[in-house]
């Protein structure tokens, strides 16, 4: 039997202070899922003006770049590079993880998605939590409080994603968008018939950053409930 092959997509805009830390635990993970599937990473580097393109030349990943500006076009371009370079017709398979350029994932992250594949999974939905060190108490206990192990959430995020080729064409693929990408791709999923798993057992660490790099996001999210925190009385 074939061993499926595994592409792992980092979308990138001007992430030379946290790139590195994000591509090292994505290897590991690729290393740690070596026996069970042929694994790709590629970098997209969209419209940067930092050192990113330097740090990604540091690892063993892929390239691309483009000038897009919207990470949408980003995760779309990295997918489109992975489909033409591995045809589903010659192989067991294809497996599409994505995850963040602020974020580090679990060295499970890549065998657990691919437990899920094998017990029938074509979409699993995995959980984030914000590094703890960008928050304040206050908002850390918040978050603390409203997240509960063991009981996911099934919120959407684009750091911690996985899909088959399959279901990815069926849904149409990444819309060209300047947010909001992963959830879209996940409602034409569902639209499609896609087998969904929501799980919290191989959790990615995003920044906790409050101004992320498209108008909302995680980031996003993350200021609403900071300035919900700091509008409470006393």
């Amino acid at each position: 039997m074939r061993r499926p092959h595994v592409a792992v997509v980092i979308p990138v805009h001007d992430e030379s202070d946290l790139l590195a830390r994000c591509l090292r635990s994505v290897v590991a993970a690729a290393d740690a899922a070596r026996h069970r599937a042929r694994t790709s990473i590629v970098v997209v580097l969209d419209d940067c003006s930092d050192d990113s393109a330097q740090i990604a030349a540091r690892f063993p990943v892929t390239t691309l770049t483009i000038g897009a500006g919207r990470v949408g076009a980003a995760r779309r371009a990295g997918v489109e590079w992975a489909l033409a370079r591995f045809p589903l017709a010659q192989d067991a398979g294809i497996w599409l993880a994505h995850t963040d350029a602020d974020s580090v994932v679990p060295a499970h992250w890549l065998t657990h998605q691919l437990d899920l594949m094998d017990a029938g999974a074509g979409l699993v939905i995995g959980t984030v939590r914000p590094d703890f060190a960008d928050l304040t108490p206050a908002h850390r206990a918040q978050w603390l409080a409203t997240h509960h192990r063991g009981r996911p959430n099934g919120h959407v995020h684009g750091a911690n994603l996985g899909i088959l080729a399959e279901v990815y064409r069926a849904a149409g693929g990444f819309p060209d968008v300047a947010e909001h990408e992963d959830v879209l791709l996940v409602q034409e999923a569902v639209r499609a018939g896609a087998a969904v798993v929501a799980s919290d057992d191989a959790e990615v660490e995003t920044s906790g950053r409050l101004v992320g790099r498209t108008p909302g996001g995680y980031a996003g999210h993350l200021r609403a409930q900071a300035d919900a925190i700091t509008s409470q009385p006393a």
